[in-house]
């Protein structure tokens, strides 16, 4: 486990023993924990996720402003286009030449538009994909972990049940050897209040 993922898991198991110090309320359906708490610890969390984590999140953030961007430029090449083409018209020899050019000028900003928000869209998904992945392994990775803790929980609660269940046996045990011990000292039977069902 890389110190990152230590680093994180350490986060989250802070982030757990908060909400277990939390002030119960309808019956422990809901608990009550320090706003600034839970603020900070998901902070660190952030904070301590893979760089493409954060750079995803950013990149989503700014992809409206990065599309926006995009035809803010493809608007400035076509005014730039119409202007060149308006100039080219005033002389009437070179009219149909110009005519050609304004098309393909126009067709090349609107390929490279077409292009800009294509790669824009895929790179965003693509970090977003790789996000949501690496969400599904941690989460996965926190899903084995809780098992392995539960497990472990299990095995100590089992060994804790034989060790009371000796110690109730050699009590009963001991109870006996005194009633009888009792018994015969006395030259009676044992009385019944001493005898262990």
């Amino acid at each position: 486990m890389s110190a990152q993922q230590s680093n994180i898991y350490n986060l989250l198991g802070k982030l757990e023993e908060a909400l277990d110090k939390g002030f119960p309320l309808l019956s422990s359906y809901m608990v009550v924990v320090k706003r600034d708490t839970v603020e900070t610890l998901l902070d660190n969390i952030y904070a301590s996720l893979p760089t493409e984590v954060q750079d995803a999140r950013d990149l989503l953030r700014r992809r409206d402003g990065i599309q926006h961007e995009a035809q803010q430029r493809a608007e400035k090449l076509i005014r730039d286009a119409q202007a060149e083409a308006a100039r080219l018209l005033s002389e009437s020899d070179l009219m149909q030449k110009a005519k050609r050019e304004i098309q393909q000028a126009k067709e090349v900003v609107i390929a490279e538009c077409e292009a800009m928000k294509r790669k824009a869209t895929e790179e965003a998904e693509a970090i977003r994909a790789q996000a949501r992945d690496e969400a599904l392994r941690m989460k996965e990775g926190m899903t084995v972990y809780a098992e392995q803790i539960l497990n472990g929980l299990e095995q100590n609660a089992n060994q804790i049940q034989q060790i009371v269940k000796g110690h109730q046996v050699q009590l009963e045990r001991q109870r006996n050897e005194y009633s009888n011990a009792y018994a015969s000292q006395a030259g009676m039977e044992v009385p019944p209040n001493l005898t262990v069902e």
